[in-house]
């Protein structure tokens, strides 16, 4: 895995831009779309719709209860990182009536995000497991919402069985260089695996 020496824009690589395909995954109403919209370069595809009466009895709105829409198929978007490399986003359905999407979205992804909302540890259990099943390194992100409450990121880390090597950072998805921040930790994570592999060769 070679990223020209990623170290952020205007970092060295310019040239050939290097195209990666990185999943946004999460539980339902942990800001993977939002997150999607505030970083993507442009005006990104969404699948949201609107959640009924009829969906009450299938939708675990815990938490969550003035949430409106939903993403019913993905999230799509991408940012340019520098001039050698381009991130395309695929923001997952969190609802479990759609995890079946799941097995198509990740044929290819090179790594992924996982969003966290503190308030509800366990809506993303199933995305970790995911990530562990398929073999797809993550990274775990902690979106802060207004009423979430600070915890040190190794009691998440514990509460989360998240390996010591998996890197958890803490951000706000509504904002577009916090978003960023995230990405790049991932990429980070991706060179520092690659690099790792390659040693024990």
């Amino acid at each position: 895995m070679d990223f020209k020496g990623f170290d952020g824009p205007g970092g060295p690589g310019a040239g050939d831009t290097r195209s990666v395909k990185v999943m946004i995954a999460g539980g339902f109403g942990t800001g993977k779309t939002t997150m999607v919209r505030s970083v993507s370069d442009i005006k990104p595809l969404t699948t949201e719709e609107t959640l009924t009466q009829a969906s009450a009895d299938v939708d675990r709105l815990i938490g969550v209860a003035d949430k409106t829409q939903t993403t019913v198929s993905l999230d799509f978007g991408k940012i340019s990182l520098n001039d050698s490399l381009m991130l395309y986003l695929f923001g997952t359905p969190g609802q479990e009536r759609f995890w079946f999407l799941w097995n198509g979205l990740f044929k290819g992804a090179l790594g992924a995000v996982v969003l966290v909302d503190t308030r509800r540890l366990a809506s993303s259990f199933r995305a970790i497991e995911e990530m562990e099943r398929q073999h797809v390194p993550f990274v775990v992100a902690l979106n802060v919402f207004p009423d979430s409450k600070g915890y040190p990121v190794e009691e998440i880390r514990d509460a989360l069985d998240i390996p010591p090597h998996t890197p958890v950072v803490t951000f706000d998805a509504r904002d577009r260089a916090s978003s960023r921040d995230v990405l790049v930790a991932l990429i980070r994570h991706l060179k520092d695996r690659s690099a790792v592999a390659l040693e024990s060769r």
